[in-house]
């Protein structure tokens, strides 16, 4: 068989299934919006942590970067877009979506040269002291960011000058929507392009990376950047459906929360960062209204089963069952 058909057949499978993942999470967003037309201020919520989970699997799933720092990055692109919105009248939420990931790209960046030269533990309380200092130097700086009282005055305008962001929450849902299909379909393109397979490598064997020539300090620090972006377009999208900006944006707990997401959903696995935000975000707002005293018990008896009967994540134990089913249809 020539060359070119057996690229042009790849190439037509990887589009196909670039399709399918697009349809499939459009297709939830509307279900979603049907189903729960009053609750779009959570939906959109989710759909922003959903970005700051996609952008921790870029470093951690893809590329074996162990961090509970990632909120600095959320929270440099909710703070940019913040300030730019109530200090400087950036009002076009499409600006303020720019901003916002210019500032979480430089965040990730500058917070990757420190985070990078630890290995392991080590690593890990780098990234917690990056954050801590990140959340306290928000708080010192409150004339720019108002502290612990918030950032507030956040006033985007009507989107494309057509669509109002009303209390409803309907210009922020399709806009948040509309956004997070590009950022999946761009990051689909990015982990199976050669850099993405690069930073795969890494993770797997870092010595043999080097030992290839391969740069594999600055291929990390690219792809923190990388991931910087989407965190910071997550923060900016928050900023601009809720109008405040708040320092739980930058928190530890932040961090934590996304990481556990992520490992509820399946690492390694772009449709893992969804699921398990949509699973932990949903089921932690219906048990904490429904049991507001005991909610995190509940919350912590789901993440235990989680981790004992699906290690691979929720996605991870989603394909292992359809492979055993397919195996038995064959």
């Amino acid at each position: 068989m020539p060359v070119n058909s057996v690229t042009t057949r790849s190439w037509q499978r990887t589009a196909l299934g670039d399709f399918w993942a697009v349809a499939a999470v459009a297709l939830v967003a509307g279900a979603l919006f049907l189903l729960f037309p009053t609750n779009l201020a959570l939906l959109t919520r989710i759909i922003a942590v959903m970005l700051l989970v996609l952008s921790l699997d870029l470093v951690t799933g893809f590329s074996g970067v162990a961090t509970l720092g990632h909120a600095t990055l959320f929270g440099a692109g909710a703070y940019a877009a913040g300030i730019f919105a109530a200090r400087f009248g950036v009002t076009d939420p499409l600006l303020m979506l720019a901003i916002g990931a210019v500032a979480g790209a430089l965040a990730g960046a500058v917070t990757s040269l420190v985070i990078l030269r630890g290995h392991g533990l080590s690593q890990l309380v780098l990234s917690i002291a990056v954050v801590s200092l990140a959340h306290e130097a928000a708080n010192k700086l409150s004339a720019w960011t108002g502290g612990s009282d918030g950032l507030s005055g956040i006033a985007p305008s009507p989107l494309f000058g057509l669509f109002r962001f009303d209390l409803f929450g309907r210009t922020a849902f399709f806009m948040a929507v509309g956004l997070l299909l590009v950022v999946f379909v761009v990051l689909r393109i990015v982990v199976r392009s050669p850099f993405g397979m690069l930073c795969r490598g890494i993770k797997q064997d870092p010595v043999r990376v080097r030992a290839m020539g391969a740069p594999v300090y600055f291929t990390l620090v690219k792809m923190y950047a990388i991931a910087g972006a989407v965190a910071g377009l997550g923060g900016a999208l928050s900023a601009i459906a809720t109008k405040v900006v708040g320092l739980d944006s930058l928190s530890f707990t932040t961090s934590a929360e996304a990481l556990v997401m992520l490992v509820v959903g399946g690492t390694g696995k772009l449709f893992g960062a969804l699921v398990g935000t949509l699973v932990f975000v949903w089921f932690e707002d219906r048990v904490s209204a429904i049991n507001p005293f005991h909610w995190l018990t509940i919350i912590g008896v789901l993440l235990i089963g989680v981790v004992l009967f699906a290690p691979k994540g929720l996605v991870g134990a989603a394909e292992s069952l359809w492979a055993r089913v397919r195996g038995r249809r064959s």
